[in-house]
């Protein structure tokens, strides 16, 4: 028997830490499709037995990972451990039991160690296209945006499923980059179950019972008590949003006690006909991950540390859509939850909570025309992502170009030419884009693109904060609103929708600024001389500041 005083037990949850992280790592370069292993678009994590979250990778999203910690659940139940096997993998992408649309594929697989299940490990990545009518909006249920795969084994005691990955191919306008994908999360899965096999080896443990308890005991209390530093109360807040054929409302009363903190969506507008829909999994991860951002937040996430956080709203509203609603883009509204129940949370902690950002990715997925593959041009199929402006925090300003909260990478110039057909003429920063105040607001971006070859293409648009601007707080200004145009005039592109690029269009896309924090006239003087010296703000712009001390 192992010693399993406190000391000793925080090394092996250290250990574990270490174990996901190269579990995600694993994922990140097997990965086949730029979104995956330029971007980060992944989770992992291990479990125990019983399928509690024991810990997760850093790299990663919150949509899947705190998605990740309730679908093992659900993986759990579909399977019995008595019937599991060594070398056994388990998947679904169903949207409402893993991580919010189809294509998310979420993997779990079973430890033995001495014969039995010991413990699980699991991740979630991103492929780029799973057929249907496209990684895009236009879906008016679940069934016209791809293939839809219920809990199901993947391996077989080490034998993947032909027949499954045929099916998998058949379906996808990228069947080379998903089946190596796919491939990665099992790559991924395997490394995650030998790393904790050799843990466990090292450290003389039968199984993850005293660890797991130890973790998730130490980790409900720090979390328990750091809810206690919030004034008790209840918190409103309402976000208008730009949605798809009509403006939307996201309402969020969050009740904090003396031990916990829950969040009600009711009196949030109902669902879309269109693919912007939310599952309430996929809303629940993104907002129990901003509450968690400033409550508790160097607290590991794991099972302990989730349990204080409960989230609910009304079925058949939009952050809690029912089947067979289209959810393909749920990312759209399900990445600005974080503002909208950080709102609540500034008005208990005014001066910890940053101003509102951009949020929602400029997620441009693409594909080729579908004439183009009729007549032998070149397809292809891929999910650029680009990033706006974070909100200005309390006490320093706002990052630029950075994704908050969904955490991906953005996608390199040099790996977006060289997968598709496309030229980016232009990326860069957007000067006066982040909103003024004591602190600025971060800037969005600027970037332009045409075809390479003169052959049309298609871009799946599904972006927010066109119309209305992330706000600032305490007296910071808002940001600057996105923007969608082609360079040849006309009027702006709306930001939801199919929008056909011809061979010869110039496309411009701006992505939105962050809200600035505190008043404008409390800028450093200095700050607003280095940012006009480095081109984020311009003359015209720092006339915002007039008065400035």
């Amino acid at each position: 028997m192992t010693d399993l005083s406190p000391a000793r037990l925080q090394v092996m949850w250290n250990r574990l830490l270490a174990v996901v992280e190269e579990q995600g790592q694993t994922l990140i370069r097997a990965a086949f499709s730029p979104i995956v292993r330029e971007c980060g678009d992944i989770s992992a994590g291990i479990f125990d037995a019983d399928g509690r979250m024991l810990a997760q990778a850093v790299t990663g999203t919150p949509g899947h990972i705190n998605t990740m910690a309730e679908a093992v659940q659900h993986l759990r139940a579909a399977f019995p451990v008595q019937m599991m096997k060594p070398g056994d993998i388990y998947m679904t992408n169903d949207p409402w039991l893993a991580s919010g649309h189809l294509n998310d594929f979420l993997l779990m697989m079973p430890a033995f160690k001495d014969g039995r299940v010991v413990g699980f490990t699991s991740c979630t990545s991103h492929l780029v296209d799973l057929g249907g009518q496209g990684m895009g909006p236009e879906g008016s249920d679940i069934y016209d945006e791809g293939l839809l795969i219920p809990p199901c084994k993947l391996v077989e005691e080490g034998q993947p499923n032909a027949l499954l990955l045929d099916i998998i191919r058949a379906n996808s306008r990228e069947p080379i980059a998903n089946e190596g994908d796919i491939y990665a999360l099992i790559a991924c899965c395997e490394a995650g179950v030998t790393r904790l096999l050799h843990m466990m080896e090292e450290f003389q443990l039968d199984d993850l019972e005293a660890l797991g308890s130890y973790i998730i005991d130490t980790s409900r209390r720090g979390t328990i008590e750091a809810i206690k530093e919030v004034p008790e109360g209840v918190y409103k807040n309402v976000l208008r949003m730009d949605g798809y054929e009509n403006e939307l409302e996201l309402h969020a009363k969050l009740t904090v006690t003396s031990d916990s903190m829950h969040v009600d969506f009711s009196g949030t507008s109902g669902c879309s006909s269109k693919g912007i829909n939310v599952p309430l999994n996929y809303a629940t991860a993104y907002t129990v991950f901003a509450l968690r951002c400033i409550v508790g937040s160097d607290i590991p996430n794991n099972a302990g540390s989730l349990a204080p956080f409960t989230v609910d709203g009304p079925k058949g509203c939009i952050l809690n859509a029912q089947r067979p609603a289209p959810v393909a883009m749920r990312h759209t509204l399900g990445q600005v939850t974080p503002d909208l129940v950080l709102g609540c949370l500034h008005q208990a902690l005014p001066d910890e909570v940053p101003a509102e950002g951009a949020s929602c990715m400029f997620d441009l997925p693409m594909r080729h025309a579908p004439e183009v593959a009729r007549e032998g041009g070149r397809e292809f199929a891929i999910e650029p992502v680009h990033n706006g402006g974070t909100g200005a925090r309390p006490h320093s300003d706002g990052l630029s170009a950075t994704a908050y909260p969904s955490g991906v990478f953005g996608s390199q110039v040099e790996i977006t030419e060289a997968v598709a057909p496309v030229i980016m003429w232009r990326r860069e920063l957007r000067p006066d884009s982040g909103g003024a105040g004591k602190y600025r607001g971060g800037l969005g971006q600027r970037i332009e693109m045409t075809a390479s070859n003169d052959a049309p293409f298609i871009v799946f648009l599904s972006v927010e904060r066109l119309k209305f601007p992330a706000l600032g707080r305490m007296g910071g200004q808002a940001g600057a609103p996105g923007r969608i145009r082609f360079r040849d005039g006309g009027a702006d592109i709306p930001g939801k929708g199919e929008l056909r690029v011809e061979g010869g269009d110039y496309l411009i896309f701006e992505t939105p600024g962050g809200g600035g924090f505190g008043p404008v006239a409390e800028r450093d003087p200095d700050a607003l001389t280095l940012d006009l010296k480095r081109g984020l703000v311009t003359k015209e712009g720092a006339k915002a500041y007039e008065g400035a001390s």
